[in-house]
């Protein structure tokens, strides 16, 4: 390996995910950073999602990448996306933890195939998901009490994408992110994800998750609410009704029969709703507190 090939890019960007990356809602001063953060996390998943890669060959660059987003001593060329985080985490006095969860996510990815149950998913996406909402708090300079509720969206967010992905993950990666044991209560192997359709106990495995999913939405609807900047408070309460129409999308529609994914409507609707939401919050709150301190 030559030390410029490190990456592995598959030419996915912000434009290919399901919710906004840095839109236009987040301050302009922050939106460099966190396409920064963006790049690196692009970066590092490539690696772990590129198919002609063995896992020791993924993992070793990812342990790169590590290295150089934890010292400058590690860097070296095809490494300056870490480099770029380690600078910014640095300049705005983030932990490098913010990265390094995502790495550890990524090396899981590479040889942890399958999820036993609900929990063991859970944990995953602990490392996978929930470390980009907590870099966002983290970025606005937002309380720490923030992070639960950020965390429900975040995991929220990373099951509905395994869901839209179930088969496509299956046969690219033979990654399987539905629990094994509730497949194997309904009588079920891995396989069922060849069908051209989901049978029936398919169905209720993925409906158990949109349970799950549901649930965390409850607990990630507080998010918005518990935030001082306005602009991440309306970028949050976006991405939660996003999340939730694309829930209600997946409980209707096969994603092994077809591609369940949300509309442009969708996101005109959620992005008017959620805006204008917290700004009506705001507005009527901020008589209450000017009440409070008369």
């Amino acid at each position: 390996m030559t030390p410029a090939s490190v990456e592995t890019p598959s030419g996915k960007g912000s434009g290919d995910e399901n919710f906004p990356v840095g839109s236009w809602l987040l301050p302009a001063a922050l939106r460099p950073d966190v396409a920064t953060y963006y790049a690196f996390a692009r970066a590092i998943d490539d690696i772990a999602d590129n198919p002609a890669l063995a896992p020791d060959d993924k993992i070793d660059r990812l342990k790169r990448f590590d290295a150089a987003l934890q010292s400058a001593g590690n860097d070296a060329p095809g490494l300056e996306k870490a480099a770029r985080l380690r600078e910014t985490l640095a300049r705005r006095g983030i932990t490098t933890a913010r990265g390094s969860d995502l790495v550890a996510a990524f090396t899981q990815d590479a040889v942890k195939l399958r999820y036993t149950d609900w929990e063991d998913l859970l944990g995953y996406c602990r490392l996978s998901a929930d470390p980009v909402g907590r870099f966002l708090l983290d970025l606005h300079g937002e309380d720490p009490g923030g992070y639960p509720a950020s965390d429900a969206l975040c995991t929220s967010l990373q099951i509905l994408n395994h869901l839209q992905d179930c088969q496509d993950d299956y046969h690219a990666l033979d990654r399987v992110y539905l629990p094994l044991d509730w497949l194997t209560a309904e009588g079920l192997e891995v396989t069922v994800l060849d069908a051209k359709a989901s049978p029936p106990g398919l169905r209720r495995v993925i409906d158990l998750c949109l349970d799950g999913v549901d649930a965390l939405l409850i607990k990630a609807q507080r998010l918005p609410g518990q935030l001082r900047s306005s602009r991440l408070a309306m970028e949050s309460a976006v991405i939660v009704k996003l999340a939730l129409r694309l829930s209600r999308r997946l409980r209707r529609g096969d994603p092994l029969a077809e591609r369940v994914a949300l509309s442009k409507a969708d996101f005109l609707f959620a992005g008017l709703g959620g805006a204008a939401g917290v700004q009506v919050q705001r507005l009527f709150a901020a008589p209450q507190i000017a009440g409070q301190s008369g």
